[in-house]
């Protein structure tokens, strides 16, 4: 059974005709080609496919499609300023944050998330924070230090 659904993502609004069972993650990809935010488990483990929900982060690949119509969808390609970078996409960069980059978009989504309700959170806050991604890359300990220092600019 398919539906006619309006998604805003990135402050733009869709209209998109999906299955009533479709994840949010699928129609990201699939049907508007945010390819930024990554399919990993499938299965709410890894947080590769972290979007913002009315600034809330959410794994998408658990959220139905038809859950984020008439709701604000933030993918890590609407992360981006006018001006260039997110603070925290530059202090992942500063601080060796990234090495695949397969979770790094999650990642990005969910410290922004963190900062926008604790501007200034401690490092266990920051742990909590980023509780829902994995990294098999980097130890965290960069990616813990790239948040402290968007934090500090932010």
């Amino acid at each position: 059974m398919s539906e006619s659904l309006s998604l805003t993502v990135n402050g733009v609004a869709y209209s998109v005709n999906v299955d009533m069972g479709r994840n949010l993650l699928s129609v990201l990809r699939g049907e508007l080609g945010l390819t930024g935010t990554k399919e990993g488990c499938d299965d709410c483990e890894c947080g590769a496919c972290m979007v913002l929900i009315d600034g809330k982060p959410v794994n998408s690949c658990s959220f139905l499609a038809v859950q984020a119509a008439d709701r604000s969808v933030t993918t890590i390609e609407g992360v981006v300023t006018p001006e260039g970078l997110d603070q925290v996409q530059q202090a992942f960069l500063e601080k060796g944050g990234v090495q695949c980059g397969f979770c790094t978009p999650g990642m990005i989504m969910s410290a922004r998330a963190l900062l926008d309700q604790c501007p200034d959170p401690s490092e266990e806050e920051i742990k909590i924070g980023l509780s829902g991604n994995l990294c098999r890359c980097t130890g965290y300990s960069r990616i813990l230090a790239a948040v402290a220092l968007a934090a500090a600019a932010d």
